[in-house]
């Protein structure tokens, strides 16, 4: 069973979360970005004008579009801005290169120093490649991400396992308790098979199943009872008089 957080333990770990670690959070979350996905997020592939994010190669090599939450658009432009200075610091040292997938670099031996393939979230540091044994400035390692959201659940007192794909879990699910159909959902999420997308409707309000517990109706029962005891005990001496 996926590991799902409720809206207010979301809250809880966004709160004890700051700067670009809360914007990947949120982006988790508000997206249904794995974290793979997210760290190698372009900034070309951010389409503030149709509020769209482009994944590109993701599980299984797909593309896909999600949406792009409207709550982080102002804080994901500065991020931009961020990313954009850092470039000009790069390229004015000599540095400024980014990988690119496929050959690209073949094809288009200048788009690796332009400010659209350049990572969203890149990491503090220029590296070698080891393959190459070119020095490029990387996107940010999972490990980072995954260290962040383990503090930030920690603090938050969550006692579930702090993973970064819980808010992937947590966005589906919340979808599907909003009414949305499992066709968008799968799509926004990229699953190739709508019965992966489907075990989500075990996690909904309910618990596994959905089903209402006959404990709850239970209780239902008794909170009649303590708003109209008087009414209740008229009907059981009524009762009582017939036999």
């Amino acid at each position: 069973m996926p590991v799902v957080y409720s809206r207010e333990e979301v809250a809880a770990v966004l709160s004890h979360s700051q700067g670009v670690f809360r914007l990947q959070i949120q982006l988790m979350y508000g997206s249904g970005l794995r974290s793979a996905e997210l760290l190698s997020l372009r900034i070309k592939d951010v389409d503030f004008g149709s509020n769209n994010i482009f994944v590109r190669g993701g599980k299984g090599n797909k593309d896909r579009t999600t949406l792009l939450p409207q709550g982080v658009i102002p804080d994901l432009e500065r991020q931009v801005q961020c990313v954009s200075l850092l470039h000009q610091q790069d390229l004015l040292a000599g540095y400024g290169l980014v990988y690119l997938p496929d050959a690209l670099d073949r094809k288009y031996p200048n788009a690796a120093k332009q400010l659209a393939w350049q990572y969203l979230f890149p990491a503090n540091t220029i590296s070698k490649c080891p393959r190459s044994g070119i020095y490029r400035r990387h996107h940010m390692h999972s490990s980072t991400l995954t260290r962040q959201v383990s503090t930030a659940a920690g603090k938050a007192g969550i006692n579930k396992p702090a993973r970064c794909h819980a808010f992937r879990h947590s966005f589906a699910t919340h979808l599907l308790e909003a009414g949305y159909d499992l066709r968008t959902i799968q799509e926004l999420l990229g699953h190739s098979d709508i019965s992966t997308t489907e075990i989500y409707t075990h996690v909904v309000n309910r618990g596994d199943k959905g089903v209402l517990s006959p404990s709850d109706r239970l209780r239902s029962i008794h909170k009649v009872e303590e708003t109209c005891p008087g009414y209740l005990a008229e009907i059981t001496e009524l009762q009582m008089q017939r036999f």
